[in-house]
């Protein structure tokens, strides 16, 4: 978006403390655009990313006198609503406003565009293509929803001629409602599997459902679309609107554990991984496969992917001895809670498996949504529900019972905590000889220290991750 004449494009971004948006500004004012921005409230880490980059604003709230008739395009954050000045102002001017996936777009219309969607899986086979790509040498840009080893940002813009994009179903602005995957007009796509999520914006998973049917059809002609072929709900939509696409099924890659380490064979060649889990192995070979429409041969992938550790709170480690593993991961929605137990019990067969589950998202709030964990933490030895006071009042949703979750969830046995400090003494006080922890959440269970979590370990053959 280069003016011509050697003028530098001028864009402002209203609400651009956002976890990715201040990560678009950054990337754009890296590239050489003049870059303005205003928020009512800007938090950590955004708040020293910004003001390193030179962009925070002087001033926190909003500015009508910022929106001027020079600016090149105005990009609307979620957290902007619709009767703000600086959107008025803008509208007033007849100035592009953009949500941030139309923006990505605009900026990648030359671009090979790649984009994986699903309602699961999303972050991981996108870290998995950018781990590749960048260890092949290749020159692309991204948008990922996590922090990743080996790339200073979550979002990068350049001149690139490729670039892999983490796409979301969620709504794209206050103004611009459709989901932001709807946007990226990818020529490769990857889709992992369809589980109804965000009841808030789609009520039904009829309506959900949709929302993936136009993803697809909105694809041009002879698009490739890589799709997850054990998932049923989503062979259903594709088959009945992917016609017009070069459609590539994946599955579970042919592979076997060993001392709690998994080796996937592709033809002739094998790699042993960083990574575990049958929802890891189909992130795995969906990501191959997008490897391989970029000209990565399969030796060259299982080379590259051997060496990734994963992306930040997926199957995260906290700490470790020869007995025992507390991981951290952000599995909320019933399927990846499902998916995450699973992987850890076929990891490590001969242990026990005490699983945490924080209700945090809106949907697992919701007392009629509770239905979906049914028999969700079954497979744990132990098992226990966390929830938060403070996250139902800010979201200002009606409080929820024990014995109403205990029922949802289906067991009798359920730990159900909604303080930190009693969640704590319930860790401490448990044998961990022979027994994995694994903690599922989006949230950060009230401010749990997760570090210190490695004295909950004996000292014997101890190490952590921090």
């Amino acid at each position: 978006m280069k003016r011509i004449g050697g003028y530098m494009t001028k864009v402002h971004f209203i609400a651009i403390g956002g976890s990715v948006m201040h990560q678009l500004a950054i990337a754009l004012k890296n590239k050489g655009y003049l870059v303005t921005g205003s928020d009512d409230e800007i938090f950590e880490p955004a708040l020293s990313n910004l003001r390193q980059a030179g962009i925070l604003p002087a001033a926190m709230g909003w500015d009508a006198g910022k929106i001027t008739a020079d600016t090149d395009a105005i990009i609307l954050g979620m957290h902007a609503r619709e009767d703000n000045p600086e959107l008025i102002k803008a509208r007033e001017l007849g100035l592009k406003i953009y949500s941030f996936p139309e923006y990505i777009y605009q900026e990648s219309r030359e671009k090979t565009r790649v984009a994986i969607g699903g309602s699961h899986g999303k972050t991981t086979t996108t870290a998995m293509i950018m781990h590749v790509l960048q260890q092949n040498k290749r020159d692309f840009d991204y948008l990922v929803g996590a922090k990743l080893e080996g790339f200073a940002q979550s979002v990068n813009i350049t001149n690139a001629p490729i670039i892999v994009c983490e796409a979301d179903e969620y709504p794209a602005s206050v103004i611009e409602k459709r989901p932001k995957f709807h946007f990226l007009h990818p020529q490769i796509a990857v889709l992992t599997g369809i589980a109804w999520d965000h009841i808030n914006v789609f009520p039904t998973y009829e309506i959900y459902e949709t929302q993936f049917a136009i993803f697809i059809r909105d694809m041009q002609a002879g698009a490739v679309l890589i799709y997850n072929n054990n998932d049923p709900a989503l062979v259903k939509v594709v088959e009945a609107n992917g016609q017009h696409l070069q459609l590539i099924p994946y599955a579970i890659p042919e592979h076997h554990i060993e001392n709690g380490v998994t080796t996937v064979t592709f033809g002739n060649h094998s790699a042993s991984l960083k990574v575990f889990g049958d929802h890891n192995l189909l992130n795995m070979h969906a990501a191959r496969l997008v490897c391989n429409q970029l000209g990565i041969s399969d030796a060259d992938f299982l080379s590259a992917i051997s060496s990734f550790k994963g992306a930040a709170k997926r199957l995260e480690l906290v700490a470790a001895n020869d007995h025992c593993a507390i991981y951290r991961d952000f599995a909320h929605a019933p399927s990846k809670v499902k998916a995450t137990m699973e992987a850890t019990q076929q990891q490590f067969p001969g242990r026990k498996l005490i699983a945490v589950l924080e209700l945090h998202t809106y949907s697992s709030l919701n007392a009629d949504f509770l239905d979906q964990y049914y028999s969700a933490l079954d497979p744990a030895t132990i098992a226990a529900v966390y929830y938060s006071k403070h996250a139902l009042e800010i979201k200002r949703m009606p409080d929820l019972s024990p014995e109403l979750i205990a029922q949802r969830f289906g067991r009798n046995d359920l730990h159900i905590f909604n303080s930190r400090e009693k969640l704590e003494n319930f860790l401490q006080g448990q044998s961990y000889q022979d027994t994995n922890l694994l903690l599922m959440s989006s949230g950060t269970y009230d401010g749990l220290d997760f570090p210190k979590l490695a004295a909950l370990l004996p000292l014997n053959n101890q190490h952590t991750t921090k």
